[in-house]
């Protein structure tokens, strides 16, 4: 039988009482929140929670007797959670000594959860999350909630990370960047920059800056870029004076409009490209539109990123590049 508890110090500031609809939230919140610490006081539950301790304690009671009745419909030892009385009594601390349900719920897959680590090792490399604690300790939560041992894996830093990290500075700093950019059509040319947005699309990362060169708005692909140097010459334009559209891709007079049968299910990939008021006419799950390219180097990345579901039409230029180009590869593997 537990000893009576004496009279413990109380917060000087109160804090609001819960209101019924969030009492249920917070005990489902609780119970991971001690187990994954293991042993923890109850003035710091009650501080991450931001509740009186003297709610803490009531809620702790109220889990030592809860659980999931067995096959008898009725609860036997085993069926509650339970706690160290002596933890909680004399030293105010919580520990659960006795888990229901939790134990049994899925978990990932050894193979599962390393890729999801994986994903969490590049996200922290990058240099806005730099020494983010709620990455570090979401990867170890997945690492110790898998079904097995996840397997050790590396994510390899790329060479354009530098460049990434040499970028974010200027745009954090308000400052222009000169660079090395080799277009859409193979030509290099040297640019002055205003750096107003880093963006990515699937495995690309672009810059959206004002181009004194062109005295407009570019985006520019960061793997097209070398010799990238961070001046200290503030920026002339920054994105409140320059409107910057919401789309990645913006069209020109110049582009090559092309016609192409794409899969149903792969249009959202290819929503940028879709030139603006182009006809969707979809027959037997393919649907037939056009796209807007600066080049036909642009195309073939394109058809190349969606193999099998994408068919250039139009215009006959077009589907030589991309078959000329498609043979001199298959011809390599020869």
């Amino acid at each position: 039988m537990p000893t009576p508890r004496g009279p413990r110090p109380r917060s000087v500031q109160k804090r609001a009482p819960l209101l019924a609809a969030d009492k249920l939230t917070f005990l489902l919140a609780l119970v991971p929140f001690v187990v994954d610490r293991g042993r923890v006081t109850v003035a710091e539950v009650a501080e991450h929670f931001d509740v009186e301790p003297a709610q803490i304690r009531d809620a702790v009671e109220l889990i030592a007797v809860s659980g999931v009745p067995g096959e008898t419909s009725t609860y036997q030892y085993e069926d509650l959670f339970d706690i160290d009385w002596d933890a909680f009594e004399n030293d105010d601390e919580i520990v659960i000594t006795n888990l229901v349900a939790i134990d049994d719920s899925p978990r990932f897959s050894a193979r599962e959860a390393a890729a999801l680590i994986a994903g969490l090792q590049y996200l922290a490399a990058l240099p806005e999350n730099t020494d983010a604690a709620a990455l570090v300790s979401l990867t170890r939560k997945l690492a110790a909630g898998a079904s097995g041992e996840p397997s050790q894996l590396g994510v390899e830093t790329a060479a354009g990370d530098a460049t990434l990290a040499l970028i974010r500075r200027a745009v954090a700093r308000g400052v222009q960047l000169e660079l090395d950019y080799v277009t859409s059509a193979g030509a290099s040319e040297r640019r002055r920059v205003d750096p107003l947005r880093v963006e990515s699309v699937d495995e690309s990362w672009y810059l959206r800056g004002w181009c004194h060169l062109r005295e407009a708005v570019r985006t520019f692909r960061l793997d097209r870029m070398s010799d990238v140097v961070v001046t200290d010459e503030p920026i002339g334009h920054d994105a409140a004076d320059v409107p910057l559209p919401d789309v990645l891709f913006e069209a020109s007079d110049d582009d090559l409009v092309v016609t192409i049968d794409v899969a149903a299910s792969a249009m959202p990939l290819i929503a940028d490209y879709v030139a603006a008021g182009a006809s969707l006419e979809e027959r037997d799950g393919v649907v037939r539109t056009t796209v807007r390219m600066s080049h036909y180097h642009g195309l073939k990345r394109l058809v190349a990123s969606m193999p099998g579901a994408v068919a250039v039409v139009a215009p006959e230029d077009a589907r030589r590049a991309v078959a000329e180009w498609a043979a001199a590869g298959a011809a390599r593997y020869r």
